[in-house]
């Protein structure tokens, strides 16, 4: 669909000109020699020379007058040109040097036929006319050679299938009956030439610079052409099948693929193709009429341009450029020569591929084409898809938007009178004019009308000159033809894409995008596609900043996936849609999300509900973006919506999508933000757009809107009762009730058909099963029955039951139907009414009910009482026990309440309980007795003695439970309380001497493993820090106690990893192909090994760390108990014995706050998911070990250490 555009043109006079080549961007240009100059000149063109002046002679040097150049080349590198004449010589000369600059290197005796460097300018392959083909270096040194001979015929023994041959195709039943070989064709060329025939020799190299093919004529019988390939070291591989009329034209396309030759049979021109194993591969006609055949097709010529894209056909009076799609060629321009006596030459850029030369001895033609659609308008609503390709004297237009034809087909194919170079569109109202340009400078005028649904055709309007149409008000295709950038809408600036794939935005500088490789603007977007095969929009806005998306397809509407090397063709916004053409040819439409959305949105701004409702059905968009786009502006609007969508189809299928997700927060997220941030609707403001607010604030988004639509519903004079009942099972949850009592109201109505109508309805949009079950719930049976037909149930299992429930009274029927359905409240108050207290007591204990039946009876003191009675057994059933006691102690049932108590440990409600039973004096000492000793186990010292002394009335046990729990101080009061002084001596000083003894034990055993776990943990950390790897290799436990999911084997790999990584099997790539899958059982293996921390594994560290902080804990809890024992040594005069502990609970506190510091530095990573160097914690037993590597580190938070405060006697 792509034509060839000019968008460069200069044309320099000048006479003699033999040969050209590219030096870079520059021009050298050979002059002579002549039989009226006998030398040959060289000057250079520079790339911006607009005259015949400003080209700088190089060189000049005499040469005889019927000698030509065969060849030119430029080293770029060395600053050398070569120059190779058909009489053999063989020149070089130096740009940059003074003297010598022109040197003659050699020369072939016998004369030159052909010459063709090799792609990579190592190589020069040399046809003598001796019958010779030579391979020399760069610098002309011989490499090899060969010679043609009749011999090499025989290299290849070609067998054709008959791919595409007519002797191979079917061409009826009656034929295939004749006896004749379907593999032998009819016809075989015997490869024979044209007596005019110039004899000559022609090389082309492939591409790659790997093989050559040569064109030359042998002597055989007949005589005939014949191409050679011959690989890089001179080895001839193939020769080419006999082809009739085969002429000298060759060019090997640089990819490879094919071998481009000419042949002439009667009054056709061809262009044939042939493989590297000389077999054809296809052919097309360069269509000439019989009578330039002879006049303009002689000595055609062949040359690729450098990306295989086109080929330039050279004539006797004119370079024609043809490109190839979808298995057809195309002839896309026409370049006519000056000087009809003399046949152009043509020079491919070797770096543009679409920019060439073309000369003869008078004119030198510089030319710079690019690739572009010619389509017409794009903007609404006059986007018809019109596109229009050229195709020599064919325009082939069509409009997509109607009809996709795909190249080389049209729906309008127009006969030109001459050859066209380029076409162009403009709008008229309801008509589109076509406007083409020829190759002579003339141009001519076609119309569109576009009044019906239909394209009609073209229709013939003006031929007239360039100057004619140049002058008139229309735009031509000549004024379109020197501009390679596209003005954008709100006065943005014009945007243009360079050779190399840089789309940029003039004046903005944010809007430089590489790698693109089409586009095209509207009146909203600025569409490409890129190099990752994607299709991004930019907003057009004239407040907005242009954005250009992210590689998001998934998350962002402007950005999509598309086929490889697809590009834009056109775009037709009014339906949405947009065209690409795949680099085979074929063309595909699609619909991209951005097109979609804004076709919504807008439609939505204008009120235009069912225009939008349309496009999300066609386009499976969700519907919610009908209201969630404008909520409020939807609220006030349903009648509007109702009105618009009259079809009640419709209306159930927009309320059936709906869900309380705002998808114009999500999946439809507004892409176009203005400078306040504020949402748009395409480029304008919309008032009613809120996002997160709307009308139904209170409800949620789907009921709110269900009701709503119920509402206005109602108020219609006919209203629908199919959308009432949808708008109702489609609530959050489904209100079936309501819609059932509808179905009930037409049932007692006896409304027939619109009954059936409605179950039928209601048991679609809804499961029947929880339908059956709820209409069961209303109690109404005949809707039951109806509900039930809809569904697979079995008749013979739901009519029994409904007549056995048609058969009780309504309250035991509804008891039964609430107890099916298993709502056991609703069936438990059925029995309060039916006054079954008996079979209540069992339905509440059957099914837990306690709750409901006190609600029940409430202001039933006797049955309250008996309902919390059973509640308590079945709280004590349940080991409740606490609730149990207190369950019971409200009915006054105190003897169970007190055993419930004491099995709950609530020593104070069990005493209480238990003294209002009443119970003997032997039975409550009894219980404090167990009671006391329950709580002496449970060191809940403080407790017992007080049940102790307040029950038992022993005061000596009490005073010796109150020293157990350092409560000195009150075992002091107590005796001073009783009186009993002699107790003192006796209880409390021995239990103030061995709490001394167990505590300053205690302190010296803290202090001892301080001493031996801080300085291990120093030297374990030191050794980490010299080597880390050698310290976790060579730990002092050996290989025995190393974790079984790592691997200590050594590795010539190197990593960069972390020490962590290489002992959790993590790297900075991927993860190892024969990483072992660690279980559950080797993660529980690990767990109990990191809690053993035996010495010398890597563990070792982690749990000196831990044991140190449980160390710190344990002496932060026995301070206060620390404070109370000196204390009370000091008050019984034992200030030696207080001595000894607060020296020894001093110690204690400055070790612990000595390694503190050295334990928890600061330096080292915290415990996580990931650490620095952004790895991330494994699973399974590399897990365990990543846990206790980090958490061995030293950024670990310290515990906090309580100060200890010494008593004043001791200090």
């Amino acid at each position: 669909m792509r034509n060839l555009k000019r968008i460069q043109e200069s044309t320099l006079k000048f006479e003699g000109i033999s040969a050209i080549a590219y030096d870079l961007e520059d021009l050298v240009i050979a002059f002579g020699p002549s039989h009226a100059s006998p030398s040959i000149t060289l000057k250079r063109l520079g790339r911006s020379a607009t005259s015949v002046e400003d080209a700088s002679t190089i060189a000049s040097w005499d040469a005889t007058s019927d000698d030509y150049i065969l060849d030119i080349h430029c080293f770029p590198d060395a600053q050398i040109i070569s120059v190779i004449l058909a009489g053999g010589d063989i020149i070089t000369v130096k740009q940059d040097a003074a003297e010598d600059q022109i040197e003659i290197l050699g020369s072939v005796d016998a004369g030159i036929a052909a010459v063709a460097w090799s792609p990579d300018e190592e190589l020069v392959a040399i046809a003598t006319k001796a019958e010779t083909l030579l391979f020399m270096t760069r610098d002309f040194d011989l490499v090899s050679d060969a010679t043609f001979s009749l011999d090499d015929i025989k290299v290849s023994d070609h067998v054709s299938v008959g791919w595409g041959k007519k002797e191979t195709q079917f061409k009826g039943r009656g034929v295939a009956k004749t006896l004749r070989d379907p593999t032998m064709p009819e016809h075989v060329d015997e490869g024979s030439i044209d007596v005019k025939d110039d004899l000559s020799v022609t090389l082309s190299w492939r591409g790659d610079g790997q093989y050559l093919a040569t064109n030359s004529v042998i002597e055989s019988e007949p005589r005939r052409r014949m191409i050679r390939v011959f690989s890089r070291e001179g080895v001839l591989e193939s020769v080419s099948e006999p082809v009739n009329g085969l002429e000298s034209a060759l060019s090997w396309r640089p990819s490879g693929q094919t071998i481009a030759g000419v042949r002439k049979v009667g009054s056709s021109v061809d262009v044939v193709l042939f493989e590297r194993n000389g077999l054809r591969h296809g052919e097309f006609s360069l269509r000439l009429s019989p009578d330039q055949v002879d006049v303009v097709g002689k000595n055609t010529q062949l040359s690729w341009n450098q990306d295989s894209s086109v080929l330039a056909v050279v004539l006797a009076d004119r370079v024609q450029l043809w490109t190839t799609g979808n298995y057809h060629w195309y002839l896309k321009q026409e370049i006519q020569a000056s000087h009809k006596a003399c046949q152009p030459q043509v020079a491919w850029h070797p770096e543009h591929p679409l920019q060439l030369s073309v000369f003869d001895h008078g004119e030198l033609v510089r030319q710079r084409y690019t690739t572009a659609v010619a389509r017409g308008p794009v903007i609404a609503p006059h986007d018809h898809g019109l596109v229009a390709v050229i195709d020599g004297t064919d325009l082939k237009i069509t409009p997509l938007r109607t009809a996709n034809i795909p190249p080389p087909m049209a729906q309008d194919e127009i006969k030109l009178p001459d050859c066209a170079n380029d076409v162009a569109f403009d709008q008229d109202e309801d008509e589109t004019l076509v406007q083409v340009l020829f190759a002579n400078g003339s141009t001519s005028s076609w119309k569109y009308v576009h009044s019906t649904k239909h394209t009609d055709r073209a229709t013939a309007v003006s031929n007239g000159t360039r100057d004619a149409v140049t002058n008139g008000d229309n735009i031509s295709a000549l004024e379109l033809h020197y501009h390679a950038e596209e003005t954008l809408p709100h006065g943005l600036g014009e945007v243009s894409l360079s050779e190399s794939g840089l789309l940029q935005v003039a004046g903005l500088a944010n809007i430089r995008v590489p790698g693109v490789t089409s586009y095209i603007a509207t009146d909203l977007y600025l569409i490409f596609t890129t190099s990752n095969h994607l299709l991004k929009f930019i907003h057009l806005s004239e407040e907005g900043e242009l954005q250009i998306p992210l590689d998001e397809p998934e998350k962002d509407e402007r950005c999509r996936s598309i086929e490889r090397g697809a590009k834009i063709v056109t775009v037709m916004p009014s339906a949405y849609s947009l065209v690409l053409q795949m680099p085979r040819g074929n063309l595909e439409t699609i619909y991209p999300r951005a097109l979609i959305l804004t076709g919504i949105r807008q439609a939505i701004g204008g009120r235009q509900y069912k225009k939008a409702f349309s496009i999300c059905r066609a386009h499976r968009v969700d519907m919610n973006i009908l209201h969630d786009y404008a909520p409020d502006q939807f609220m006030e609007n349903i009648p509007l919506f109702l009105k618009q969508i009259k079809n009640p189809a419709h209306v159930d299928l927009f309320l059936s999508s709906l869900s309380d997700e705002d998808v114009t927060q999500t999946i439809y997220k507004e892409t176009l933000q203005q400078q306040d941030s504020q949402p748009t609707t395409n480029g304008h403001f919309s008032k009613d757009r809120k996002p997160g607010t709307s009308a139904v604030a209170s409800l949620s988004k789907v009921n709110g809107i269900c009701e709503a639509f119920h509402n206005v519903l109602r108020q219609q004079k006919t209203p629908s009762l199919q959308n009432i009942i949808t708008a109702h099972v489609c609530k959050n949850p489904p209100d079936l009730e309501a819609g059932l009592a509808l179905i009930s109201d037409l049932r007692r109505a006896e409304d027939q058909d619109h009954l059936e109508q409605a179950v039928e309805h209601i048991s679609f949009l809804s499961d029947v099963n929880q339908l059956y079950d709820t209409a069961l719930g209303l109690y109404d049976l005949e809707v039951t029955l109806l509900v039930a037909q809809q569904s697979q149930k079995d008749p013979r299992e739901y009519l029994p039951y409904l007549q056995k429930l048609q058969d009780m009274p309504d309250m035991r029927r509804q008891y039964t139907i609430d107890d099916d359905l298993r709502r056991y409240e609703k069936a438990l108050s059925h029995l309060h009414a039916l006054g079954d207290f008996v079979g209540l007591k069992k339905y509440m204990v059957k099914h837990d009910l306690y709750t409901a039946a006190m609600e029940l009876f409430r202001y039933d003191a006797g049955r309250l009482g008996e309902i919390i009675l059973l509640q308590a057994e079945y709280f004590s059933s349940r080991n409740r026990y606490a609730e149990a006691g207190v369950a019971y102690e409200y009915v006054q049932e105190y003897t169970s309440a007190y055993e419930a108590y004491r099995s709950a440990g609530m020593w104070r409600e069990c005493l209480s309980s238990a003294a209002l039973v009443p119970i003997s004096e032997e039975v409550m000492s009894s219980l404090a007795y167990d009671v006391a000793s329950n709580l002496e186990e449970a060191k809940d010292f403080s407790a017992a003695a007080t049940v102790q002394l307040d029950y038992m009335k022993d005061l000596a046990a009490a005073m010796r439970l109150l020293c157990r729990g350092f409560q000195f101080s009150e075992a002091l009061r107590l005796a001073a309380l009783h009186r009993k002084q002699e107790l003192l001596p006796s209880i409390l000083d021995p239990g103030l001497i061995e709490a001394s003894a167990t505590m300053t034990e205690m302190l010296a055993e803290m202090k001892s493993q301080l001493r031996a776990q801080a300085p291990r943990l120093q030297e374990l950390r030191q050794k980490k820090a010299e080597d880390p790897m050698a310290f976790l290799d060579g730990a002092d436990g050996g290989d025995d106690d190393i974790p079984d999911n790592l691997s200590l084997a050594p590795t010539n790999a190197s990593t960069t990893g972390t020490f962590m990584t290489r002992y959790t099997n993590q790297s900075t790539g991927t993860l190892a192909t024969n990483a072992t899958r660690k279980t559950s059982k080797n993660k529980r293996r690990e767990e109990r090994k990191r809690a053993r921390g035996k010495k010398g594994t890597v563990y070792e560290e982690e749990y000196l760390v831990n044991s140190i902080t449980r160390l710190v804990e344990r002496l932060n809890d026995t301070s206060a108990d620390i404070s109370r024992l000196i204390d009370g040594l000091l008050r019984r005069a034992m200030r030696e014995r207080a001595l000894a502990v607060d020296k020894a609970m001093v110690d204690v506190v400055e070790a612990c706050r000595g390694s503190l510091n050295e334990t928890f530095a600061s330096g080292m990573p915290s415990s996580g998911s990931e650490d620095q160097h952004g790895e991330v914690r494994p699973q399974g037993g590399q897990g365990v070990l990543w846990d206790a590597l980090v958490s061995s580190g030293h950024g670990r938070s310290a515990p906090v250490l309580k100060a200890y405060q010494q008593s004043s006697l001791l200090v």
